[in-house]
């Protein structure tokens, strides 16, 4: 794929969550922190605006691979295997937790409330992210 459809590609991945995020706030006045919008979900919260949201976030997945997007690696598989997968997604949760939101939360629209608290959070993801890669990358761990 060539750099000018990768930062086609991001700046249209961008302008959707934006206006997504912009719209849930708009209608709904909840933040797309899709955490605490999937923890809603499965805690059974009111609000069946919380599964039409987690059903969105599927159909464009989906789509993007009907249509054939480049989304992840090339072949459309996922690089890892399903206890990886699993040990993954339990400390995406417990960072959720301990962090009070994700990176949809803080990142997106934290920083867009210009709150001091989501700007601390997204920088310890992205000095967090920015570690592992030269840990799994230069180290070989």
């Amino acid at each position: 794929m060539s750099n000018l459809t990768s930062l086609t590609n991001a700046l249209a991945g961008g302008a959707l969550i934006g206006a997504a995020s912009a719209g849930l706030i708009l209608v709904n006045g909840r933040v797309a922190g899709i955490s605490g919008i999937l923890g809603g979900a499965i805690k059974g919260r009111a609000g069946l605006w919380r599964w039409a949201f987690l059903a969105g976030l599927t159909a464009a997945g989906l789509i993007a691979q009907t249509f054939s997007f480049q989304v992840g690696s090339s072949t459309g598989e996922i690089p890892a295997n399903v206890p990886t997968l699993l040990l993954a997604g339990a400390l995406v949760g417990l960072g959720t937790a301990i962090g009070s939101g994700c990176t949809s939360g803080h990142g997106v629209c934290g920083i867009a409330n210009l709150s001091p608290r989501s700007f601390v959070a997204t920088m310890v993801f992205i000095a967090v992210a920015a570690a592992t890669v030269f840990a799994v990358r230069h180290l070989g761990i």
